[in-house]
């Protein structure tokens, strides 16, 4: 029986499960937006969230904390200098998954999961700009 489980297994074991959600919470804060199972978007959501806001608190615990799930020391700075700034006066909600449909192969529902204050690329950005100043 599966009563009041307060997460989803997603099929694996907890090592297994726990280097996926390292991952793709990774991947979220590295580009902000990661495309994944619906699954696995519900579940990295969650660790994301708490994510964000312990590094609302810049401290030594906080980061030490925050570094057990995100090996990676760039996208850690850029948790705490960053991402966590935007959200401060937010008191949730950081992430939102938007549903693609079901993925050819296996019918797996498909998601988008972004951060909700999303920072344009300088490139993307550049672009717009030589388009509006090319117009006006």
């Amino acid at each position: 029986m599966n009563h009041r489980s307060g997460f989803n297994r997603l099929g694996r074991n907890a090592s297994h499960r726990r280097a996926t959600l390292g991952a793709l919470t990774l991947a979220l804060f590295k580009y902000e937006r990661v495309r994944t199972t619906l699954a696995k978007a519900r579940e990295t959501r969650r660790v994301a969230e708490r994510l964000i806001t312990r590094a609302r608190e810049d401290s030594v615990h906080n980061r030490r904390i925050a570094g057990r799930a995100i090996q990676d020391e760039r996208v850690l700075a850029k948790l705490f200098k960053d991402i966590a700034p935007r959200f401060a006066q937010r008191p949730g909600g950081y992430t939102r998954i938007l549903k693609l449909g079901r993925r050819y192969g296996d019918s797996s529902e498909m998601a988008i999961l972004e951060l909700v204050e999303r920072k344009e690329r300088e490139r993307l950005r550049k672009k717009k700009e030589a388009q509006a100043a090319k117009e006006g």
